[in-house]
């Protein structure tokens, strides 16, 4: 099982849950879990560009992305950026 921790803007978006307990093998499946997927994903199933996750405190990126294999016990943080200017 996987913890999935959202900032409050996308908790407010799924019910006012912040945490999600989770069976996933990859940090797609968890994502693609959640009752935000709309919120994270693109219409081509793609992480929307400011959506930033980090799994153990380290950029998905870093860990193999969205086919990134995770342990039991692990948690995602997802981190909404912010832009403007």
């Amino acid at each position: 099982m996987v913890t999935v921790l959202l900032p409050s803007l996308l908790a407010h978006e799924s019910g006012g849950r912040n945490r999600f307990e989770l069976e996933a093998a990859t940090v797609g499946e968890a994502l693609r879990a959640l009752p935000i997927r709309n919120l994270i994903f693109d219409e081509h199933d793609d992480l929307r560009r400011l959506v930033n996750v980090y799994v153990e405190g380290v950029d998905m990126r870093d860990r193999g992305g969205l086919e990134g294999r995770l342990a039991a016990g692990e948690t995602i943080r997802i981190v909404a950026a912010v832009a403007g200017g």
